[in-house]
């Protein structure tokens, strides 16, 4: 899960939103002062939910049924919270004001794990492990998802950052370690430390450097503001944007798919720009292709399918699938209305969460939330809610 805008207006929307606010994993850099605990639900008073979803709002959490989307417990959480997969079929990271806990979704209940810290950021997931980034502190922690199911706090990787700064870090099935460097002011690219977290490669030309993904055969990105920057094969390589200010701040990758989706951003002075082109990289050959959608998007648009296509929803309300290799949209998925995107990014929007085949959509305007099949482009369900949902996730199927 990535920013909106560029690390300017980060600083600048963090100084205007309130204290009651927590630190995105995709978003801003905001403090969250609640101290309110959530009304939790004991396992033994709700039956297991298969392949749940969890949507926030203003006030809590709804966990979904995965095949009906009907709510299947509400959940008190004051605050602003985001929702991230854990990496297993049963449990939701949740970044609150306190730091990121632990939600068993099938069971809507809290485990009682929490990882402590101002500012909970970026949750990633790859190779069979969690990575947890904490703004606020810098500290890192890696676990194996695996371990969270007895309610246990699972054995920990822990790294610290130099400096604390909104990052982002990802674990590689070696026991390789990729986080970024930066401070509050500023962020200037990676580092990769051993298993034993002793540094062993550095690049410090990704200025602005924010998000992450993996694509086929393990290579990472990172991305930032001139571009993006790929760890691959043991060495950094930078692939720069055709503009002097080319932001890729967010981005998708597939495990199938050699071609890493972003964003693409060229107004540094911008308070909110609303990009209508995305970028594709090969990491094959390092070449970038820019793609304009005719239609804006926004930092929860982008998605990977079950082949490794690109998806991305557009302000028109559709579902565009993108063939990553070409650049041609193969398939426009009617989903939801005409919408905007709104100043404040932590401001609820049409949001997409993509598991297996099936491409959730919601619509906070209307409360709805759609389910739609991605081979057939056909819709499986909706469902109103009592309340708009601002963000949405949900457990890994399969596991």
């Amino acid at each position: 899960m990535n920013k909106p805008t560029r690390a300017r207006t980060l600083a600048g929307t963090a100084l205007a939103l309130t204290a009651s606010m927590a630190l995105t994993a995709c978003g801003g850099n905001d403090d969250a002062s609640s101290a309110a605990k959530p009304k939790q639900t004991k396992s033994s008073d709700a039956a297991v939910v298969k392949n749940p979803l969890v949507a926030s709002f203003d006030g809590g959490l709804y966990v979904l049924d995965g095949e009906t989307l009907k709510p299947a417990k509400t959940i008190e959480l004051p605050g602003f919270n985001r929702v991230n997969p854990a990496g297993d079929e049963d449990h939701v990271v949740i970044s609150t004001d306190s730091g990121f806990r632990v939600l068993d979704a099938a069971r809507q209940t809290f485990t009682g794990t929490e990882f402590k810290g101002a500012k909970p950021g970026h949750v990633v997931r790859h190779a069979g492990r969690t990575v947890l980034f904490t703004d606020g502190t810098g500290e890192v922690n890696v676990f194996d998802p695996a371990e969270l199911g007895d309610g246990a706090k699972p054995q920990t990787r822990t790294y610290t950052s130099a400096k604390p700064h909104h990052g982002v870090a990802i674990e590689l099935s070696n026991g390789e370690l990729v986080s970024t460097l930066g401070t509050e002011e500023k962020r200037t690219g990676a580092l990769v430390l051993d298993k034993n977290n002793k540094e062993i490669k550095r690049a410090e030309n990704c200025p602005g450097v924010h998000g992450e993904a993996a694509v086929k055969d393990e290579v990472i990105a990172v991305g930032c503001e001139d571009g993006v920057l790929l760890y691959k094969d043991g060495e950094f390589t930078k692939i720069d944007a055709p503009d002097d200010y080319g932001r890729i701040g967010n981005q998708a990758g597939s495990d199938v798919s050699p071609i890493l989706l972003g964003d693409y951003k060229t107004d540094p002075e911008a308070e909110l720009e609303r990009p209508t082109r995305i970028s594709l990289i090969d990491t094959r050959t390092a070449k970038l292709r820019l793609v304009d959608l005719g239609t804006s998007y926004s930092f929860r648009s982008l998605g990977r399918g079950p082949h490794g296509e690109a998806l991305v929803l557009g302000t028109n309300g559709v579902l565009h699938v993108i063939d990553p290799e070409t650049g041609k949209v193969e398939k426009e998925i009617e989903a939801v209305g005409d919408w905007t995107e709104p100043l404040d990014w932590q401001q609820p929007r049409p949001t997409l969460f993509v598991r297996d085949h099936t491409a959730y959509v919601s619509e906070p305007g209307k409360r709805r939330l759609h389910a739609f099949d991605l081979d057939s482009g056909e819709k499986l369900t909706s469902v109103t809610l009592p309340k708009a949902t601002n963000e949405l996730s949900g457990t890994v199927a399969g596991h």
